[in-house]
């Protein structure tokens, strides 16, 4: 286990650990990508969004 930070959306909140305890579903990070001048496929994903 990391010491990150994560985020369950469907409760709605912080654990650190990839299950949340409270509901049982997987957690995500809530920390958006790093940013790079020289991401190739930038364009793309923002295309998508």
């Amino acid at each position: 286990m990391k010491g990150r930070i994560r985020y369950c959306p469907t409760d709605k909140t912080y654990t650190l650990s990839e299950i949340c305890s409270h509901c049982g579903n997987p957690t995500i990070t809530p920390h958006p990508a790093r940013y790079s001048p020289e991401d190739k496929y930038g364009l793309y994903r923002r295309q998508v969004s």
